[in-house]
């Protein structure tokens, strides 16, 4: 969440971000207002009240000290009480609702985030690498995997519907190998500590990296339990250090960690139907770092060379993005897309995305961070890529590596895997 602060001294800011993000529904921001007005008038009474209660107490302590009676004084103390009781009562609703809009509100965008409605709007920063050239059609990966029997959608929708799948003898082989190799990238050569993390989490998790409530209805949820299947690791390796406070000097902190990945796809009705690329649930190595502040966007660069690192081994055509104010998620400040080139779909797809949050989850997860020589604890920044989606590098090894006869070669960067 945004720093109170700011926002009470920022409203018409608030406004324009709202509408730079294409979110002026999500948050009501004159009854935001209303309500902190009345948050500080009851915080400021209720001081008033604690003053008075103080100086009466003072005085019965003295006239106890004196032998004389302090019936009088004694029950303006408990009138005193009784009136901090209600005003306790009418400020934690008044809480409750200015804390559930603080948490829709989005985070501020960076000045460097390119105004616009959607993804067409988003700039290409840099590509690497050229696209394939075949002497047939290239097919996409389903067609691919399917002739090869190795993508097995039909038993995937059988065991749990649309949209799920099950893999066979080489593609499961080649995605562990993907696993493995973005995995050892991370940790021997960017530093990262691996971290294995559960796939369910409680609300305070969600909430803490911005999924809930707002956008509670896009995953899945156990009620029974008051647990969630996690849409991606960043939410486990996030709320590691959740309601701690780290040591300013052993920033920045970089892990990472490999999980499966469920998601709804509740706004995706009709989008890629086929294949890899939009499924309830993936797999995928994820990036996460805690860092000083001041030291955030140069964070944010290195995090993308991280991701792009996995996309250069397995020579695979990418580009950059800088995506625009309607397309930066909720919980970023700024965020850059990598996007692999799919020859069978003859078209570029999403395979990262890393993003810097600022402080916005470390607020609602309060992570912080302070010098060891002491100091004001200070809330750290968070940031977060994917390093990437196994599922689409899969797909996206499939149709660049395809051979005419339908056989799949394997990039040089992998073979050390499949041979174990």
């Amino acid at each position: 969440m945004l720093d109170p602060k700011f926002v009470r001294e920022n409203y018409d800011y608030i406004e324009k971000m709202l509408k730079l993000r294409k979110m002026e529904g999500a948050c009501d921001i004159n009854e935001l207002k209303t309500l902190d007005d009345k948050r500080r008038d009851l915080s400021s009474e209720m001081n008033s009240l604690r003053e008075e209660r103080n100086s009466v107490s003072k005085s019965i302590g003295i006239r106890k000290q004196k032998g004389e009676a302090c019936d009088d004084l004694m029950e303006h103390v408990q009138t005193i009480n009784d009136k901090i009781e209600a005003i306790t009562d009418s400020l934690n609703k008044y809480d409750t609702a200015y804390n559930d809009i603080m948490l829709s509100i989005p985070n501020r965008l960076h000045e460097s985030v390119p105004e616009g409605t959607d993804e067409s709007f988003n700039k290409v920063v840099r590509e690497w690498g050229e696209k394939p050239t075949f002497d047939f059609e290239p097919k996409p990966h389903y067609d691919l995997g399917t002739d090869l029997k190795i993508l097995d959608f039909e038993r995937g929708v059988k065991l749990a519907g649309a949209r799920f799948y099950v893999y066979r003898g080489l593609a499961a082989r080649l995605e562990r190998a993907l696993i493995s190799l973005m995995l050892d990238t991370h940790t021997n050569e960017h530093g990262y500590t691996e971290v294995f993390a559960p796939f369910l989490v409680n609300d305070e998790s969600m909430i803490g990296t911005g999924q809930y409530p707002k956008f509670k209805d896009e995953y899945y949820r156990l009620d029974r339990d008051n647990l969630s299947l996690i849409p991606t690791a960043e939410v486990t390796l996030t709320n590691l250090y959740r309601d701690e406070i780290l040591t300013k000097e052993d920033l920045p902190l970089y892990v990472a960690g490999q999980s499966s990945c469920f998601r709804r796809e509740a706004g995706s009705a009709g989008r890629d139907t086929r294949g890899l690329i939009r499924v309830h649930q993936f797999q995928k190595v994820e990036m996460v770092k805690f860092v000083d502040p001041e030291s955030s966007f140069d964070e944010l660069e290195k995090l993308v060379a991280n991701a792009e690192a996995i996309l250069q081994k397995l020579g695979l055509h990418y580009r950059v993005l800088l995506l625009c104010s309607g397309d930066t998620s909720a919980s970023s400040c700024k965020t850059y897309d990598l996007e692999v080139w799919m020859p069978g779909l003859n078209r570029y797809v999403e395979i990262s995305s890393c993003s810097n949050f600022l402080d916005y989850q470390a607020r609602r997860a309060m992570i912080r961070c302070k010098s060891k020589d002491g100091g004001k604890p200070e809330y750290l920044h968070t940031l977060n890529g994917s390093g990437v989606a196994a599922g689409r590098a899969l797909a996206a090894v499939m149709e660049n590596y395809q051979h005419e006869d339908g056989s799949i070669g394997v990039p040089e960067a992998l073979k050390k895997y499949l041979e174990r």
